[in-house]
Formats: C-alpha cells, structure tokens, sequence
C-alpha cells in the first residue's frame, strides 16, 4: 500500500492546509493575469519524530508571492501536524492497528 499525496494534504491541519493552498493558488493565478508579472507558490514539508514512536511531526509551509501593480504581496504561514507511519512508509492520520473483526 502506497501513501496517497491528495489524501496526506487533505489531513494536514485538519484540512485547512489544503484550503489555504488552494486560495493561495487562486490569488497567484489571477495577480498574474492582472498584472502580468510571475507569481509563485511554493509548499515545504519538513519530517521529524515524535519521540521514540511511530509518528512524525510533519511541518508544513505554505509561502506565496503574488503579482500587485507596483510589487507584490508575500505571505508565509507554517503549522505541524502528527502523523502515523505505517507499513513500507505509509503516511495516516490514524494508527495502522486495527485487527480482523473475523477470524
């Protein structure tokens, strides 16, 4: 079983995450149509244990720069999220340990 990207950015921060990606992808986009200039969006996802378990703290920052008249406008923002690690690297929000119901 392979971890799922869409699936791993939908969890992180309970969601928000992937919304403010989303506004923040909408906000390049349409600066960059106004005024002609390059915007970006640039997602970093830093991986660290959580003591001697089975999880990692991700830490997730989204930075954007978005085209304005005479400039443009950076916005930086930086949350945490825990995750399980699971089987050959499987990334969940939920421990991987549920046992068979039947025998």
């Amino acid at each position: 079983m392979k971890t799922d990207a869409a699936t791993v950015l939908n969890d992180l921060n309970a969601g928000a995450f992937s919304q403010k990606v989303t506004a923040a992808l909408a906000e390049v986009a349409l600066g960059t149509i106004l005024h002609g200039k390059v915007g970006k969006v640039a997602i970093s996802l830093e991986f660290k244990q959580i003591e001697n378990s089975d999880q990692v703290a991700i830490t997730h920052k989204l930075t954007y720069s978005k085209p304005t008249e005479k400039g443009k406008v950076t916005e930086e923002n930086t949350t945490s999220t825990p995750m399980f690690v699971g089987k050959g690297g499987l990334l969940s929000i939920m421990p991987d340990t549920q046992e068979s119901l039947f025998s």
